[in-house]
């Protein structure tokens, strides 16, 4: 494929709800342009975007795919995304690279949650728009009340230019408004006929609505047009061109994915009236790059993917200037330089090698040492700085385990693998509950993870409900003695300690004082005394969680001259604070989350209500966007493991929420009594027990109720 000046190239992505069609459509416009010899299919694998085995099995799109087309002089960078809300952060990722989105959804009266995700990020980057309404040959095919809908909902910047030839299993073509033709038959076979009899009348009045909103784009054509004078094809073109491009206008085609129909007139609106990179140059901050050749370089990764066999690949979009084969650059980003060895052009699962990409282009490059999605290549004298994409954060998580000590060992550097490719995916080790703990943006998210560590990388693993990582603390100050004596034939143990237990604020932590006086404790025996209550802190009071906010003050105590060592006064430390605490009462502390949950207006009381039932305390309620309710709680993380799927289930997928800690709160009595409940150990002697046996046979560690 040749190079493209910038004015000559349309980045596009292709956003809808998972189900809409977007990857069938994408087949079509392969073929019709002629980039493919047949059209795949999605029940047979054989699509050029869903080519991953995962995809392949699930029958759904999982990853972003980059696939280009040549037509009528134009090249066009298609990017398929995946439409499910649990993938979107492709969507995110994808949003700053292009100039607009194609936005495909069915014909029904309703709007699916990814069409609407996909229309709010578009506004949020300012892009142009385009519907493609799909499947008008379905029995249940409803244009009239989707296009109720889509005015109802975004006001009348979005405009029909096509009228569907036949109903349902009658649909057959589509009347271009533009230029008055039908357009029916199937992808590169489409024929042109004169408007049919009986659409003549329906044609002028939407035209005469088409015309008006070209008008809108263009100040000179407004005027033009109130003067009563008609507007030429090119002048409507060029209206509509500058509406678009403004996000005054948001046109609507019509088609089937399923036949083809509507895909070659859908591919002339891309190139006539959607924009290219130099006519929107990128503007970050208060830096402008222009798509220029002569530019400086400012290419930026949008994309990595992990390959057990390649390596890593990392999709750019070059802003300014451009990349050559074997060219030095610099990451910015990282502060090292890099060598351009593998450049090619992507093309789904096939590639295209190049030797240069030009401004305004999309392209991939193979086995940089370390540049990672956000990163921004440049050179040494230019230092051009692309502020990387914001993505949300994950909403639900599980922990895993290794099947076997084989998969334990691979687990780590398959992990740190996935986490390069997917910005919404998160890892992290709870050393308290002893759990890896993987977070997404959903099960289906997590699930696929899961797969690909299996697929890809060989690591089997299973999974468990993520545990709540509590804490304990001591309700008021108290005193104790400490004290461990044990004879065993010979050298004996005794470590007798006092010290003094209070509580802190919360969030203090812990904070341990020496005030003996009169060398009752020799002062090398201190630190001992402290390691045995950091130790039984980590053990728990209660339930085996780790305790927090407290001060322990030693003040008093005894030794013997030959029995005493750093064991026995670890274990009086350790004693000492059971006894305190016990005296003291303790406390089941729980983490709390500060929620903001956005739903439609009409899911607020559902929504509300069940955060009453997880315990929620409502912090407030604000419109967020027309149609929408933002609300604040903070809510016990314990009742939100499973938030994601419950309010999935109750906006029907329309709700979303991000979450982050706040602080730590006491536990319901009920749920304190509960969660005392499960520790094996109890309080008291039986416990000092257990803690004197352990060290008395040299055990490593105790193992944590938590652990067991």
């Amino acid at each position: 494929m040749k190079q493209y000046a910038a004015d000559k190239i349309r980045n596009v992505a292709v956003v809808g709800h998972g189900g809409s069609g977007k990857s069938m459509l994408v087949e079509h416009m392969l073929y019709t342009a002629g980039a493919t010899e047949r059209v795949g299919s999605i029940e047979a694998g054989t699509t050029q975007s869903d080519f991953d085995p995962l995809e392949i099995r699930r029958k759904i799109s999982l990853n972003m795919t980059v696939l280009p087309l040549e037509w009528h002089g134009f090249k066009i960078n298609l990017i398929d995304v995946p439409g499910y809300p649990d993938f979107i952060g492709d969507l995110y990722a994808v949003a700053p690279v292009v100039e607009s989105m194609i936005l495909v959804t069915e014909a029904k009266a309703d709007l699916d949650v990814g069409f609407e995700l996909a229309w709010d990020i578009a506004e949020r980057y300012n892009l142009a728009k385009c519907i493609f309404v799909n499947k008008l040959e379905r029995d249940n095919a409803d244009y009239p009340g989707l296009l109720t809908t889509l005015t109802q909902r975004y006001g009348n910047k979005v405009v029909g230019v096509q009228i569907p030839i036949g109903h349902q299993a009658a649909f057959s073509g589509v009347l271009d408004l533009l230029n008055m033709k039908v357009y029916k038959g199937k992808d590169r076979g489409a024929e042109i006929e004169d408007v049919p009899t009986g659409y003549q009348t329906e044609a002028d009045v939407l035209r005469e609505k088409m015309m008006d909103a070209a008008a809108e784009g263009d100040d000179e054509l407004m005027m033009k047009y109130l003067d009563g004078k008609a507007l030429t094809e090119d002048e409507i073109e060029h209206g509509l061109l500058v509406g678009v491009e403004r996000g005054r206008v948001v046109p609507i085609l019509l088609g089937s994915a399923a036949s083809g129909i509507g895909v070659a007139t859908l591919l002339d609106r891309i190139v006539h009236e959607m924009p290219s990179p130099a006519d929107v140059p990128k503007t970050f901050g208060d830096k402008t790059l222009a798509p220029k050749e002569d530019g400086p370089l400012a290419a930026f990764c949008f994309r990595s993917t992990a390959d057990p066999y390649v390596g890593k690949i990392n999709f750019m979009r070059v802003y300014s200037g451009s990349l050559k084969a074997d060219q030095h650059v610099f990451n910015v980003t990282r502060d090292r330089e890099e060598r351009l060895h593998n450049l090619f052009m992507p093309h789904g699962k096939g590639q295209e090698p190049t030797t240069a990409v030009s401004a305004g282009d999309i392209c991939a490059i193979a086995k940089l040492t370390d540049t990672h999605t956000g990163d921004t290549l440049t050179t040494t004298k230019d230092k051009i700085v692309i502020p990387p994409t914001e993505f949300p954060e994950p909403i639900y998580r599980v922990a895993v385990v290794p099947n076997t000590k084989a998969d334990e060992d691979k687990l780590g550097t398959a992990i740190q693998r996935l986490l390069e490719e997917d910005p919404t995916f998160r890892h992290s080790r709870d050393a308290t509950a002893h759990q890896e703990i993987l977070e997404g943006m959903g099960d289906i998210h997590i699930e696929t993870i899961i797969e690909k560590l299996k697929a890809k990388f060989g690591v089997n693993v299973s999974t468990q409900d993520a545990r709540v990582p509590y804490r304990e603390t001591v309700k008021s100050a108290a005193k104790a003695q400490g004290r461990h004596k044990r004879q065993t034939g010979g050298k004996g143990q005794f470590g007798d300690c006092w010290i003094e237990l209070e509580p802190l604020g919360r969030g203090t932590g812990f904070v341990f004082d020496n005030k003996v006086v009169g060398g009752s404790i020799p002062r090398n025996f201190i630190p001992a005394v402290e390691k045995g209550i950091r130790e039984a802190m980590d053990h728990g009071l209660v339930a085996g969680y780790p305790v927090v906010d407290i001060r322990a003050t030693v003040y008093d105590g005894s030794y013997h001259d030959v029995d005493s060592n750093e064991q026995a006064f670890k274990m009086a430390g350790a004693i000492a604070l059971r006894a305190a605490a016990e005296k003291a009462g303790t406390v089941i502390l729980e983490p709390m989350l500060n929620v903001e949950v956005e739903v439609p207006d009409e899911c607020v009381g559902d929504v509300v209500g069940d955060l009453n039932g997880r315990r929620g305390r409502l912090q407030g309620m604000d419109p967020s966007a027309p149609g929408k309710t933002s609300i604040r709680a903070t809510v016990p993380m314990a009742t939100m493991m499973r938030y994601a799927l419950d309010l999935r289930s109750i906006t029907k997928g329309r709700g979303w929420f991000r979450q982050t800690v706040s602080h730590y709160d006491e536990l319901p009595h009920l749920e304190q009594q509960a969660q005392s409940c499960r520790s094996p150990h109890g309080t008291g002697r039986a416990y000092d027990n257990a803690l004197q046996e352990a060290y008395l046979y040299r055990t490593p560690r105790m193992v944590s109720p938590r652990e067991g």
